[in-house]
């Protein structure tokens, strides 16, 4: 016997004072987002290349 037996088959509560929120809204609520505002923005321009590299000619 385990923990749950006594409830695991009884039928899901369904509020009568609140609507059951759509499908679509129930994903969004996972969906990522952007903690940090202009985060990839600072990253992006941290690894820009801003000059020509330079290369030491061929020794040989």
């Amino acid at each position: 016997m385990t923990d749950y037996d006594d409830i695991i088959h009884l039928p899901h509560h369904v509020s009568q004072n609140h609507p059951q929120m759509p499908m679509l809204d129930r994903a969004v609520q996972f969906a990522p987002f952007a903690a940090l505002t202009g985060y990839e923005a600072a990253v992006g321009e941290t690894a820009r290349l801003t000059a020509e590299r330079l290369f030491a000619p061929d020794s040989t």
